[in-house]
């Protein structure tokens, strides 16, 4: 477990490095104000860049190994999520049955039964022409 922390704290001190590559051409004064980057800067910046990646992607290993050590140890416990209830079926309008629907929805179907056929003959048609 200590080695886990030490790698943690390790990291996150890279993680500091890493930043003050990034911006110690600003802070220092070396990059002048208002002129594009100079060779020094953009390879401190990108050299900077780099290494707070990498150091940032070793806490959050670091990290995860101790929280899963110190669970394993029961220092820790982890709290379980409510389950979500499930949403209520949603109520048919106006509490129609199906039956009702049915009734209401005939004209329709007939309607597009009566259109597909007008469009179907219509289609035989052109292409006996």
């Amino acid at each position: 477990m200590i080695r886990k922390f030490i790698g943690a704290v390790t990291a996150a001190l890279a993680l500091i490095a890493g930043l003050w590559l990034m911006i110690a051409p600003f802070a220092l004064g070396t990059q002048p104000e208002g002129a594009d980057w100079t060779d020094t800067t953009t390879s401190e910046f990108f050299t900077g860049l780099g290494v707070a990646l990498v150091a940032l992607a070793g806490v959050a290993a670091f990290a995860a190994a101790l929280h899963e050590e110190l669970v394993a140890r029961g220092l820790v416990t982890v709290r379980q999520r409510p389950a979500e209830p499930e949403p209520a079926p949603a109520p048919s309008p106006a509490g129609t049955s199906s039956a009702e629907l049915a009734t209401m929805l005939a004209p329709l179907v007939e309607a597009l039964r009566e259109d597909m056929k007008t469009r179907q003959n219509g289609a035989l048609a052109e292409e006996k022409r």
